[in-house]
């Protein structure tokens, strides 16, 4: 599963075309963001344009080091923690869920850039899901999606010092909730 590059209204396209609007957003920070930025993507909710190295940088600090890092982006971190911890292992017990259902697609581990429970991968997912297979799209949100981004997003909107990640969170949310009612 690629990357793309994100239109610049994700409320106004297809629910499977949002999801692969967020996917991207969550990935490291490249042009195509910065061209959906540039095209109005989060206008309303970004008080000027950030710059790439500055989202670079807060990706870096909320997502994936060096050192201890507020936000980590997979689901087996927060769903796999032991009681007393406050994050689990990468790749943990939730991880082989995840993998199972990407294997029902015919998708491996070659298929998507970032481990397989990564937040972009499970959103990407999602979307193709959303188009192909209503039902286990259903599934799959409650199985994964619906109980960890909660969470997962509402700490990256504390954590953040960049509102664009503020605004993909919400989004996140916003986009995972809608699809329960």
């Amino acid at each position: 599963m690629a990357a793309t590059s994100p239109p610049s209204d994700p409320t106004s396209t297809p629910v499977d075309e949002q999801y692969a609007v967020l996917a991207a957003c969550w990935r490291h920070p490249d042009e195509g963001v910065m061209d959906a930025i540039d095209a109005g993507l989060f206008a309303d909710e970004l008080p000027e344009r950030p710059t790439q190295q500055a989202l670079s940088v807060e990706y870096s600090r909320l997502f994936d080091g060096p050192g201890d890092h507020p936000c980590p982006p997979y689901e087996s971190v927060h769903r796999d923690a032991e009681p007393d911890q406050e994050f689990g292992l990468v790749m943990g017990a939730s991880t082989g869920s995840v993998e199972e259902y990407y294997a029902a697609y015919g998708l491996t581990a070659d298929a998507y850039s970032e481990l397989p429970d990564h937040v972009a991968v499970e959103l990407e997912f999602a979307g193709l899901l959303s188009a192909q297979d209503e039902a286990a799209f259903e599934d799959f949100a409650e199985e994964h999606l619906r109980t960890w981004l909660p969470s997962f997003t509402e700490r990256v909107e504390e954590a953040t010092r960049e509102p664009f990640y503020a605004a993909v969170a919400s989004a996140t949310r916003e986009l995972i909730r809608a699809d329960s009612d």
